[in-house]
């Protein structure tokens, strides 16, 4: 370190006596020189460049097809991107500019729903310079559409997967969702629901079937044996059909705000899902999502028993006549939950493919 100061110290004092050593020389110049006759100015006038001849650019526009492209957008710029002249092409697709200084040129051309293309040259001064013919493409625009469904449209596409739920590929599942977190349904969706139900043909061979098994144990007796029995039975049924499927699975839950599906649970321990099963007898989802006593289920069956009071033989008529039917759609109602968790996904072929297997 002290050695690279020395070395720097050594320099300064060198340029400090070359600096001197060039003053005292000067000096003594211009003391010499005092003597010599002034050199007189030589004076003159500069004389001012002509300037260049301006130009002309001529061109023609067309498409694709070789169909000249009208008023399309012709711009001529420099260097420096700044814009000199613009002009627009006639009927014929043709361009002219005129009175161009001579140099390196850069033309645009636009055209609403063409490609902008350019055209690059040098004009020389007073020369008529013939661009190349220009083909413009139509621009490819991308579009981004985002298709948003509406939760109507989002409840009907989600009804017409239930609807091809058929357990052995026959008997219709409608009112089971495979869906945990499926769109509510409106009301027009509810009802829609409930009258495919009530009309499908497994519905009234199912009917049948249960009118033939009350005649066979004699079960109300008021209606009698024979085919007017069998009749009367089959219609008292089928009303029973009729209005659980109306009042309890679309008008209460319209008025309650209630969903009448079944939500199928499908994961956690086995006791976990019967409970579940078991709970839902009773309770339901809103439309909202949230879980909530069924009050369209209870209330319906109540309704359904007591209008059943209307056409069950009289002997069997009463206030019994509607708990009975209120116990018995709890009772129906858990076991078909049961067979639904554990069974029933499992025969239904159509099920959604995205729900939960066991």
């Amino acid at each position: 370190m002290q050695c690279i100061r020395a070395v720097l110290r050594g320099m300064c004092g060198a340029l400090c006596l070359l600096a001197a050593f060039a003053l005292f020389v000067s000096r003594a110049s211009a003391q010499t020189d005092t003597t010599a006759p002034a050199t007189p100015a030589i004076t003159g006038t500069t004389q001012p460049a002509e300037p260049q001849a301006a130009g002309t650019i001529r061109g023609v526009v067309a498409d694709k097809t070789n169909t000249a492209v009208a008023a399309a957008t012709i711009t001529l710029t420099r260097a420096d991107s700044s814009a000199v002249q613009q002009t627009t092409t006639d009927d014929k697709g043709e361009y002219v500019l005129g009175g161009v200084a001579p140099g390196l040129f850069n033309i645009v051309i636009a055209a609403p729903g063409f490609a902008s293309q350019a055209v690059t040259g040098e004009l020389h001064a007073g020369e008529t310079y013939n661009a190349a013919p220009v083909m413009l493409e139509i621009s490819t625009v991308t579009t981004e559409v985002n298709v948003t469904m509406s939760h109507v449209e989002i409840a009907e596409a989600q009804i017409k997967e239930e609807e091809k739920q058929r357990v052995l590929g026959f008997v219709p599942n409608y009112y089971v969702s495979y869906v945990p977190d499926a769109a509510s349904l409106n009301t027009k969706q509810k009802f829609e629901l409930a009258w495919k139900t009530t009309v499908n043909p497994i519905t009234f061979a199912l009917t049948g079937a249960a009118a033939g098994l009350e005649q066979l144990q004699d079960q109300y007796g008021g209606y009698g044996q024979g085919a007017q029995g069998y009749g009367k039975r089959y219609g008292a049924t089928y009303a029973d059909v009729v209005t659980g499927n109306f009042i309890g699975g679309a008008l209460l839950p319209s008025l309650f705000k209630q969903d009448p599906r079944y939500f199928y649970k499908g994961t956690g321990s086995k006791k976990s899902r019967v409970l579940y099963a078991l709970a839902n007898s009773v309770i339901t989802k809103g439309d909202n999502g949230k879980w909530q006593p069924n009050y369209s289920g209870l209330m319906g069956s109540m309704a359904a028993g007591g209008i059943s009071n209307l056409y069950y033989p009289a002997s069997d008529r009463g206030a019994g006549l509607t708990f009975e039917n209120v116990a018995i759609t709890i009772a129906a109602g858990s076991a078909a939950n049961i067979l639904q968790e554990f069974l029933i996904r499992k025969l239904t072929p159509n099920a959604n493919s995205s729900a939960p297997h066991p």
